[in-house]
């Protein structure tokens, strides 16, 4: 395994690590949290955890990484997205 592929490994991991945070820190907010916070971190996140996904794929060419990471850290912004868009109409 050459150093470029573990770094793709490395990356794909840090790309779904991001997604889990973004799930924890849902999970384990108050119940005084401030939602436009939570959704910019989500969002956030997620961007983060898509770049990563790609750049392990373009390092390593394992497919694996790049599936998990795209599709987990797009559902966790469209989820920050759609808590945007209730907190507009609901304010």
């Amino acid at each position: 395994m050459t150093n470029k592929e573990k770094t793709g490994i490395i990356m794909g991991i840090a790309s779904m690590l991001t997604m889990l945070i973004s799930i924890a820190i849902f999970l384990f907010r108050g119940p005084n949290a401030d939602m436009h916070i939570d959704a910019a971190i989500f969002i956030t996140l997620a961007l983060i955890g898509i770049l990563l996904a790609i750049f392990s794929w373009i390092k390593s060419r394992l497919l694996a990484f790049l599936i998990l990471g795209l599709l987990g850290n797009v559902v966790v912004m469209a989820f920050g997205i759609l808590l945007l868009i209730a907190v507009g109409i609901s304010g």
